[in-house]
């Protein structure tokens, strides 16, 4: 039976070194009872305690590191079935294939698209972060060559997929240096593909034609000594590979299966004839529980859309996602454009963004930190009362910014227009829309 963070607090140093990344033993050990920490991370546990906190210490589904730099990621590490019982942490990753027999320049070429798929949404950058080397059938020299080019060339971290012993030890050697998972481990391979994974002290992906297949594979790593694993179920029909995702997730989290506790790898790519159709079935597998996904391609049409999904998907539902406080200039405003207030909701910030953008009229949105609240809920809750805006419009900058004084607050909060006038003396309080949908037109005829 587990143990309970208190019962794990006990056999703790109780230093709060704060080495292992917490800031207290006690915080540490609830991360252990979680199964969102390991043992390993504390530098001063004995080794009594070690043997005490062995099931304690042992995340149901190990995290991953997969390569190194900017792009490096983790995978697994989760802790729960379902999105709303806690939190999902480690967001899926997303990979696209080159095959080895890729010449110089289209190679050149894709990775520059690659470079580019950056975009940013509620203050963070979201990008993609592998690809995956395939092994098209010529030789060790080529596939080596395609690795070292995109490991060294580009911030991405790379797969190196391939069953051939030999092709592998070639990529391994050539891009080593960015931590690359191997891909290609076998019932077949194993032996020698274990070696080569715990001699480099790299990630390794097993195969095999059914979960249940994959307990002996794993079990063999494991006892060689190799922690880093991740599994794919072998199944390339959609069905099928959703079942082998649950299965899997359940068996880690509910059965206790340590052997099948560990992230998965899916291939989208290798269940659909198009891009179209891949992106849909990725959609399924960053919703249900695909550690990592990869396509036959990055475009932008099917990169952004996975990206928005993975950043709704991995964030805590118990937080509402929100926008930093702050003047967000749109349209390239001048002193003379509007002003108009909101709060920092991310939903409300996006629509009421866009839709200033769709009226192609310049204008200055000033975000109030409300918590996360929508206007209607901040402001009942206090959140975004005629006080705290004016106080806000003044510490803001924004007098700076615009030759004339007057503000336009939502239609949802038109009770606060009183308190904002007396707050900002000389100002023109003016109320908008309701709906943000309507803010195009107010917006053109004002």
């Amino acid at each position: 039976m587990a143990l309970t963070g208190i019962q794990i607090f006990k056999l703790l140093p109780k230093t709060n070194c704060k080495e292992c990344g917490v800031p207290t033993c006690l915080a540490f050990a609830m991360n252990l009872a979680s199964g969102k920490a390991e043992l390993d991370s504390c530098p001063y546990v004995s080794d009594e305690a070690k043997e005490k906190l062995a099931e304690a210490s042992a995340p149901p589904i190990r995290p991953v590191k997969l390569g190194k730099g900017v792009r490096q990621r983790v995978t697994g590490g989760e802790t729960v079935l379902y999105r709303h019982e806690k939190t999902f942490f480690n967001p899926t990753v997303l990979a696209a294939t080159i095959p080895s027999d890729i010449d110089d320049s289209a190679l050149n070429a894709k990775l520059k698209a690659f470079n580019a798929f950056q975009y940013e949404r509620v203050g963070l950058n979201l990008r993609p972060e592998l690809i995956v080397v395939k092994d098209a059938g010529k030789g060790a020299a080529a596939f080596a060559a395609v690795a070292k080019k995109i490991a060294s060339e580009s911030e991405f971290n790379v797969v190196l997929m391939t069953e051939d012993v030999d092709v592998m030890k070639a990529g391994v050697e050539a891009a080593g240096f960015k931590r690359p998972l191997i891909c290609g481990a076998t019932a077949a391979n194993i032996d020698a593909m274990g070696a080569i994974a715990k001699e480099n002290d790299l990630p390794i992906a097993v195969k095999a034609d059914a979960v249940a297949n994959l307990i002996p594979l794993t079990e063999k790593l494991t006892g060689m000594g190799i922690k880093d694993i991740v599994i794919d179920s072998g199944s390339r029909e959609i069905k099928q590979a959703l079942e082998d995702q649950v299965a899997i997730r359940r068996a880690a989290l509910k059965a206790g299966n340590k052997a099948l506790g560990f992230p998965t790898i899916t291939f989208p790519c290798e269940m659909a004839s198009n891009l179209d159709m891949e992106t849909l079935i990725a959609a399924m597998f960053v919703a249900k529980y695909g550690g990592i996904v990869v396509l036959s391609d990055f475009r932008p049409e099917s990169i952004f859309p996975l990206l928005l999904e993975r950043l709704n998907i991995f964030t805590d539902p118990q937080r509402p996602m929100t926008v930093t406080e702050g003047i967000y200039p749109i349209g390239n405003p001048n002193e003379n454009s509007p002003v108009a207030v909101t709060t920092n909701f991310a939903l409300t910030y996006f629509i009421v963004s866009g839709e200033i953008e769709a009226s192609k009229v310049p204008c200055w949105l000033l975000i109030k930190d409300s918590e996360g609240l929508s206007v209607l809920t901040a402001w009942a809750a206090g959140k975004f009362g005629g006080d705290d805006v004016g106080a806000f419009v003044k510490k803001s900058g924004i007098m700076d910014k615009v030759a004339h004084k007057e503000l336009i607050i939502p239609g949802y909060a038109a009770a606060i227009a009183g308190d904002v006038e007396e707050e900002l003396p000389g100002w023109t309080i003016t109320v908008g829309p309701r709906e943000a949908a309507h803010l195009p037109a107010f917006l053109k005829t004002k």
